[in-house]
């Protein structure tokens, strides 16, 4: 390989990255601490999503929504569908937000053993809402590189394809392998899903913190997936286990490469937004070759 073309091909990661560094969006979860947070570390200009907790229900999830969006960010709220009990409270839900002003939602199964109501998963939910006309122009879906703990392989596929079309973007759970989820990416765009896809990864995390989530005092859809998955848990814990910074350059080789739709990166912050956007603004300034990406 010439000198020139490996230049060029590097150029073209590094590019590819830097692409993704900027098309991110950052997961939160409904805290006290929460808005103050964003508002000190968070530039505008990303997007946000707020988690649901078990504990605290919807209503957490919404207020914060709802006062994110009044600060100025375009913020997605999580709707869990097992967590509504019936159509009435969906209308609400969706007049509710309708009214704030919030305009992109994301929407998940959720995590609790039974539903309260009549749906079982996401897709039913985005049925529902499709009906009453909801006016949501970004509706994001959940992918699953690696599938699903609680769903058979198959079943995770066919939800795929039966929410896609109600949907505008895919973002992905944890995956710390780029080439699975690169070869996912691509695989569901050969079946003819061409969604957007923002790749789910954890930011830096202070391992005391999930220390807390593993022990059931953190909670969200991000953490309870960690509870699920206890090798992924262990890669956080133990030293070295992982660093954010290689996986994101493993992610721009991969999606570089193309013949799939790789838009960007969804970052579970676990709340460690000061540390979160210090290292995007970081690397991308490495790979940008600036020094204020912004």
């Amino acid at each position: 390989m010439t000198v020139t073309r490996r230049a060029t091909e590097s150029g073209q990661r590094h590019g590819r990255l830097a692409d993704l560094l900027r098309n991110v969006s950052y997961e939160v979860m409904p805290f006290k601490s929460t808005e103050r947070a964003v508002l000190e570390t968070v530039p505008r200009t990303i997007p946000l999503t707020v988690t649901v907790t078990a504990a605290r229900g919807m209503a957490a999830t919404l207020d914060l929504a709802e006062r994110l969006l009044q600060h100025g960010y375009q913020v997605a709220p999580h709707l869990a569908a097992r967590q509504f009990v019936d159509r009435h409270q969906v209308a609400d839900v969706v007049a509710r937000l309708r009214e704030s002003g919030v305009r992109s939602v994301f929407v998940i199964g959720g995590d609790v053993p039974e539903p309260a109501g009549e749906f079982p998963d996401a897709y039913a939910l985005l049925r529902a809402m499709q009906e009453i006309g909801h006016p949501f122009e970004d509706v994001g879906i959940a992918g699953y590189p690696e599938g699903h703990a609680a769903i058979p392989r198959h079943a995770v596929d066919l939800a795929l394809r039966q929410k896609a079309p109600m949907a505008t973007h895919i973002i992905t759970q944890i995956c710390f392998d780029a080439t699975t989820t690169s070869s996912w990416a691509a695989g569901i765009l050969a079946a003819g899903i061409d969604l957007p896809v923002r790749v789910g990864m954890p930011g830096p995390v202070n391992r005391q913190k999930l220390i807390r989530i593993a022990a059931g005092l953190g909670l969200g859809q991000s953490a309870r997936f960690l509870q699920k998955q206890q090798s992924t848990l262990w890669r956080f814990l133990l030293p070295g286990g992982y660093r954010p910074t290689k996986l994101a350059r493993q992610l721009g080789v991969a999606a570089a490469k193309g013949g799939n739709t790789i838009h960007g990166l969804h970052i579970f912050t676990f709340n460690e937004l000061r540390g979160t956007e210090s290292w995007r603004r970081e690397l991308l300034s490495s790979v940008a070759g600036r020094d204020h990406p912004e």
